[in-house]
């Protein structure tokens, strides 16, 4: 199958991505993502979720919005990381549903290795495609906290993914159904992996490299979030010990874990 042709194949499909005072990169990544991720697709949507800014990022994201019918805004006010992305996945358009982060440290051109892994009919179908980074490019201390944190949650939860908080994903939008996310933090990526895991949502992975940040400031592994994070940790495993179906949500058609 050509590019092209599977390309026009593919359902309509929404990239969004969180933005938390990235007035430095947010007009970069909509121009990227709209050059790259737009041809491989029969239709795009790019949406910024803009999570209560302070600088110049909401009205960047205006008027990237007002110049091209492709790109929406979401605003709100700030609500973490696991908040934007929760607003992403509930403001998507599109049957298909990917995301990265706002700070160019992906090349979006790579989504294409997951929607090709997606759309492989000589492979076992899957409803989700996970990156992992090929070589992280953080420095040392987040690298460590990532390694434990990975460790942690997959022997808590039994996830066998190999990079649980790579900002590069695609999902089938059926995947979301009846389910409920909870974290408002940087546990979000788990929970909603330990989640499609546990409804036997079938999920492959992907190799995808990854850059140092070029502008802006990355906000992710300050001491209280580390701490919220493990609260929200052992608060998804208490519930799914206790009240295992509530947790879930609606069950979906029976599938694979993550392979």
């Amino acid at each position: 199958m050509t590019e092209q042709t599977a390309s026009s194949q593919r359902p309509h499909l929404t990239f969004f991505f969180p933005a938390y005072n990235e007035e430095e990169n947010v007009e970069r990544t909509v121009q990227l993502a709209l050059e790259q991720i737009g041809p491989m697709v029969e239709s795009l949507e790019v949406l910024i979720v803009d999570d209560g800014s302070s600088d110049r990022t909401p009205q960047l994201a205006d008027q990237l919005a007002a110049a091209d019918p492709r790109v929406r805004v979401h605003h709100q006010p700030n609500r973490g990381y696991g908040g934007a992305l929760k607003a992403g996945f509930a403001n998507a358009s599109g049957a298909l549903i990917s995301f990265s982060d706002g700070d160019l440290q992906f090349d979006l051109e790579e989504l294409r290795l997951l929607l090709d892994r997606l759309d492989d009919i000589s492979r076992k179908r899957v409803d989700a495609v996970i990156g992992w980074r090929i070589k992280r490019r953080d420095p040392l201390h987040r690298l460590v906290i990532a390694k434990t944190y990975n460790t942690i949650v997959s022997v808590a939860f039994g996830l066998r993914v190999r990079d649980i908080d790579c900002a590069m994903k695609v999902f089938r939008r059926e995947v979301f159904d009846g389910m409920r996310l909870d974290s408002d933090g940087p546990f979000l990526s788990a929970e909603l992996l330990i989640k499609l895991r546990a409804r036997h949502v079938p999920m492959a992975q992907v190799g995808v490299h990854h850059f140092p940040r070029a502008a802006g400031t990355n906000t992710g592994a300050s001491l209280i979030k580390i701490l919220r994070t493990f609260r929200d940790l052992g608060r998804l495993r208490l519930a799914l010990w206790f009240d295992r179906r509530r947790t879930l949500g609606e069950q979906p058609g029976k599938g694979s874990p993550t392979h």
